[in-house]
């Protein structure tokens, strides 16, 4: 790979946090200005660089590393100046005095690398002016709860709509599983078919995966964030739906693997093996009423058909009686989940 190609990313920052960035730096500075009669508030700055994250939450968080990182790296560059004067020297040994005073506080990698930088600055632009060490504190504080502000206050984010399709598309894909099933059961399918079906619903774990990175964003989005509170009832629905497929699919790949493993020639005549079909093919059509932006849980809707008929099987085909039960069982335990049912 070219190196110079892992500077780019594979999509841009949102314009927005660009603009947000640039209005908590320029804010940050001229506040510091006014009240600490500071020329050059770099440490307002750089703080306001680094906190305006993607989310409130985030935000907040650097907020605190930052703050964290910077008490303690100029109260150690203080301490050791009183100590030890001036000599150049100085500096290499609060290097490491902040590497280790950050391994032995298990400081987070933000406040960690704070440290040390922080320790720098003060010792080379300004540790024998007065009060020099205090104003950079204010700064940084005035910087990270001016980036704060501005993050919360101008069109905050929410992620909702990438976990809102996430979860819809999850759904879909799993009803497709189903409904390969079924039509697989009614026409009848070789193993090399079923080997190619149990392929695909495999990669619903993929799916599966890129629903739950897109929730966890959605809710690290929502959190701290003024604008979460009318969201939050359609992210838990979400939230729900997700936890319901995550069963679902489970089955619906067991269900196509013990299909590959004990397929016949003959199995299609079975007539258990039909009406099982035509089960799973309504459990395909409940699973992608998930996918509605507006469908409710089943278990409350009056109007939801009913999913599944029992399947009496008064004398099983010895042949098959493994499979039946087996699939009986996942279709079963499918019902429950878009019951509410599921322990």
């Amino acid at each position: 790979m070219n190196p110079v190609a892992r500077l780019r990313q594979a999509t841009r920052t949102p314009f927005l946090q660009v603009v947000k960035t640039a209005v908590a730096t320029i804010a940050a500075w001229v506040l510091c200005t006014a009240l600490l009669d500071s020329e050059y508030p770099i440490f307002a700055a750089i703080a306001a660089l680094l906190v305006v994250q993607p989310s409130v939450n985030q935000s907040f968080v650097r907020g605190l590393e930052r703050s964290a990182g910077v008490v303690l790296g100029v109260l150690l560059a203080t301490a050791l100046h009183l100590l030890l004067g001036d000599n150049t020297w100085i500096v290499l040994l609060v290097i490491v005095l902040a590497i280790l005073l950050a391994w032995t506080l298990r400081l987070t990698p933000g406040s960690s690398t704070q440290i040390p930088i922080s320790a720098m600055l003060v010792l080379s632009t300004g540790a024998t002016t007065p009060h020099y060490a205090v104003d950079r504190i204010i700064e940084t504080v005035i910087g990270a709860l001016v980036a704060l502000a501005v993050n919360a206050l101008i069109v905050p984010p929410v992620l909702l709509q990438p976990a809102h399709l996430a979860v819809a598309r999850l759904a879909r894909d799993t009803a497709s599983a189903f409904e390969r099933i079924a039509v697989g059961l009614t026409e009848g399918r070789d193993r090399t078919g079923w080997e190619a079906d149990l392929a695909t619903a495999r990669t619903l774990r993929q799916a599966q995966a890129r629903s739950d990175a897109a929730l966890a964003a959605a809710r690290e989005s929502l959190t701290m964030n003024p604008r979460g509170g009318r969201h939050r009832t359609i992210l838990e629905r979400d939230m729900e739906i997700a936890g319901h497929l995550a069963v679902i699919v489970t089955r619906v790949i067991g269900m196509t693997r013990a299909i590959r493993d004990n397929v016949a020639p003959d199995l299609v005549e079975d007539r258990a093996i039909g009406r099982i079909a035509t089960e799973v093919a309504r459990i395909a059509a409940e699973v992608r009423a998930f996918a509605a932006a507006d469908q409710r849980p089943i278990a409350e809707d009056p109007a939801s058909p009913t999913l599944t008929a029992p399947v009496v099987v008064l004398r099983p085909n010895e042949d098959h009686w493994i499979l039946i039960g087996s699939l009986l069982e996942d279709i079963r335990r499918v019902r429950e989940e878009l019951l509410g049912e599921g322990a």
